[in-house]
């Protein structure tokens, strides 16, 4: 089997470093981008992985990146400029004549949303799809990540409640785990799916009440769904000194939510990687001790 060699944007994030894992087991050459050098590139590097600094928001560290690669990942964080990077990653791509992009969207990304990031998102995909770059958009659904983030685990470990204005809205976790192996799967044969949309789903939707009986259930203790409102929300994210950015975000997909946008499930990842996304159980049981006080 030929050697490819891949890009991999955000990647000491959560689909990042699982997605670097799935390659170099694979036998393919990673580059992992990152922002500095700490701890976790050290990490990468041990795996097998080379590393690059740079920023997203520099063409030039784009274009170094990038060189020399078959296709690549792109994440960008929950922050104003991912249209910017996206510009930016899309030329790079033209000039070294990548086959494929694999690009992080989400599920809420459409033209009209309230969330500015999620209308940021929507637009990213179209520059990708303007520049002829082959690209493949991945909409996820909530990660089931979202259950260990401080302004969620906190209340869960100390009140056993889930707190958000979420309504009787749904969804199936998906795990970011199970989405790094779509991505190194398509990376390494993305013939098929070059042009594609991809919503992603866990194998379960549950409503919160439900999914607060299901963490009952798996962590042996009573845990509620106790709804807030929108101005009680915002005010407990406040607390973490979240930047404005991320907060109107997570207001406007509260609202999406409650109407619909998140739910769903679909067999994506299992018809495509021959493995099914795991369960909220089998995640917890992976990360347990973030759920213990």
């Amino acid at each position: 089997m030929e050697q490819r060699k891949y890009l991999i944007t955000a990647a000491t994030g959560k689909t990042g470093v699982h997605t670097i894992q799935h390659l170099l087991d694979h036998g393919h050459a990673v580059r992992a981008m990152v922002h500095v050098e700490d701890e976790r590139s050290a990490a990468l590097r041990k795996m097998g992985a080379e590393i690059v600094v740079g920023d997203l928001l520099e063409h030039d560290d784009v274009l170094r990146a990038v060189d020399g690669v078959n296709a690549a990942y792109l994440c960008y964080p929950v922050r104003p400029g991912f249209i910017q990077a996206t510009a930016y990653f899309a030329d790079a791509a033209q000039r070294s004549g990548l086959d494929m992009v694999v690009s992080m969207s989400q599920i809420s990304a459409r033209r009209d949303s309230e969330s500015h990031a999620a209308r940021d998102h929507w637009i990213a995909e179209r520059v990708l799809d303007w520049s002829g770059v082959p690209a493949v958009h991945l909409r996820p659904t909530l990660f089931s990540e979202w259950l260990t983030f401080p302004w969620v685990r906190d209340l869960l470990v100390k009140e056993n409640k889930i707190a958000m204005p979420l309504g009787e809205g749904r969804h199936a976790p998906i795990a970011a785990a199970d989405q790094a192996r779509l991505i190194a799967a398509i990376l390494t044969k993305p013939a098929p799916h070059a042009g594609k949309t991809y919503p992603l789903y866990g194998p379960v939707e549950y409503s919160q009440h439900e999914l607060a009986e299901e963490l009952s259930r798996i962590l042996g203790r009573r845990i509620v769904y106790s709804p807030a409102t929108l101005e009680e929300y915002e005010r407990h994210l406040t607390q973490y000194q979240l930047p404005e950015f991320l907060i109107q975000h997570f207001l406007a997909i509260a609202v999406d939510y409650q109407n619909g946008i998140f739910a769903g499930t679909g067999g994506v990842i299992g018809q495509i990687t021959g493995q099914a996304p795991q369960t909220v159980e089998q995640f917890v049981n992976t990360y347990r001790d973030a759920f213990r006080s």
